[in-house]
């Protein structure tokens, strides 16, 4: 249960109650780019003309479109985590000093729920399991199953590496004690994570309790300790722990700008995953892709949120202009229209280039979220794909598939950050440790090089502390 469901509700007045990317919109966060013409492109009938604005990139070589090149050029929302920081800071250090009852104060002033603890009692897990319908709780378990298996593929193996006679480097992994997580669980379950806290904002509507498709979904995976709290202090409740919450050693899962920074803020007294901005893909898409699914691929992404950035990367002006004229078609008919519409307009674009080279290299200049590929040779494209958080390959791999039940994690970089970063996965939560072996002769063997790197450094005691050891072992009785 990931951003655009109707029970992640947006807190427009206080930004902090939410920790749902649906709510990226609140306050000076959102982007106002082009909405003056929302009303004049988006008529009631459907479109006047020409949807996503485009940038002609045709006549440039795909050496030519790099970041540098591209800088500013492509549409994305801006997530200013800065500017939250000084909003976030009091409400943690509130947290920090004085525990529980500052999580109890913040939440009934942001959420409008007064909790006497943040603890969700176990019945209630219960009875939203059982409430449940059969549907989707056959949806639910299928789409664990398929996590499971993926993320149990993930799990690494320790090695053991002989760098000489007698000396080895073992790597070990060894998973974090304490996980405090938003969404999703079962990475941390496969890692090994002994201890895993589950925090979800409180619903006035629900009597104070998280949504119960939340607390149906943590009872299904065995989850027994979830907490009613959101944004920024729940960040922080992990961080510093309360009376109701301990520490967490690691917290992780999407949030809004303010969820964003209070992570920022709290990283080194706790880790974190990554500070997630605003949903966003892109598609490249040749002649032998089919409109209607483009079309279809766009709105659903931007049916998330109003920031959600979507991005046609195609070679063919033919189909940019039919996937014009299936989007009026079906953003008229969509649920979610002014969202819909508030997204293809803010933050989205069609770009024309000259080959598929070139339409790999802007969307590696982008680093989108999710990356579709709707071209021939799908498959081969994808292999030469450098940055994206996921990639989706061919007509019946929608995003959408990703997002429920193909098995792959949802939780990615945005923001262009996955030039640098993957999404979530069972490495989230494991630590890598070096364990090194090395018999008397081993260390003799090395001393000589000790030696002369330790005077370099000038460090005598290091060479020290490997001479005395090399001299007791030549000193003492053989066996």
């Amino acid at each position: 249960m990931r951003r655009g469901t109707k029970w992640m509700r947006c807190t427009r007045e206080s930004g902090f109650g939410c920790a749902a990317r649906t709510s990226r919109v609140c306050g000076p966060f959102a982007c106002a780019s082009r909405r003056e013409d929302l009303r004049e492109q988006f008529s009631p009938g459907g479109y006047a003309g020409q949807v996503l604005t485009r940038i002609d990139l045709r006549g440039e070589s795909a050496a030519s479109l790099g970041g540098r090149r591209l800088a500013g050029a492509l549409p994305r929302a801006r997530l200013d985590v800065e500017a939250a920081l000084e909003a976030v800071r009091p409400v943690c250090e509130d947290v920090r000093l004085r525990g529980s009852a500052a999580v109890r104060d913040q939440t009934k002033r942001f959420d409008g729920v007064d909790l006497a603890t943040t603890r969700v009692p176990p019945s209630a897990l219960r009875d939203a399991l059982s409430e449940l319908g059969g549907q989707v709780r056959a949806a639910l378990e299928e789409a664990a199953r398929r996590a499971r298996l993926v993320h149990e593929a993930q799990v690494p193996r320790d090695t053991v590496t002989t760098v000489a006679d007698g000396a080895t480097v073992t790597e070990r992994y060894v998973p974090v004690g304490r996980a405090g997580v938003y969404v999703p669980v079962i990475p941390a379950q496969v890692a090994g994570v002994t201890e895993i806290a589950v925090a979800s904002p409180p619903r006035p509507d629900r009597g104070g309790l998280p949504h119960p498709a939340v607390l149906a979904a943590c009872a299904l995976l065995g989850v027994t300790e979830v907490h009613a709290a959101g944004g920024a202090q729940a960040i922080a409740m992990f961080g510093y722990g309360t009376a109701d919450c301990p520490p967490a050693d690691i917290v992780s899962g999407p949030g809004n700008v303010y969820v964003a920074a209070a992570k920022r803020l709290l990283q080194g007294r706790i880790g974190t995953d990554a500070e997630a901005g605003p949903t966003e893909i892109a598609i490249i898409a040749d002649h032998s892709a089919d409109p209607v699914l483009v079309a279809a691929d766009l709105v659903a992404q931007a049916e998330h949120d109003p920031l959600a950035a979507c991005l046609l990367i195609t070679t063919d002006p033919g189909l940019a202009d039919r996937t014009d004229g299936e989007l009026g078609r079906q953003v008229a008919g969509a649920r979610h229209r002014e969202r819909v519409e508030a997204a293809l307009a803010g933050q989205s674009a069609c770009v024309l280039v000259d080959d598929v080279d070139a339409a790999l290299a802007v969307a590696d200049a982008w680093a989108p979220e999710h990356l579709e590929i709707q071209a021939e040779r799908a498959v081969e494209l994808a292999s030469r794909v450098r940055n994206a958080g996921a990639v989706f390959v061919g007509p019946f791999a929608p995003v959408s598939l990703g997002d429920y039940l193909a098995g792959s994690n949802h939780v990615l970089p945005t923001g262009g950050t996955s030039r640098h970063s993957g999404g979530l996965s069972v490495l989230t939560f494991l630590r890598g440790i070096h364990v090194v072996e090395y018999d008397a002769a081993a260390l003799a063997e090395v001393a000589p090089h000790i030696d002369a790197l330790g005077g370099a450094e000038d460090l005598a005691a290091h060479v020290s502390a490997v001479r005395a050891r090399v001299a007791a072992a030549g000193s003492a009785p053989r066996r």
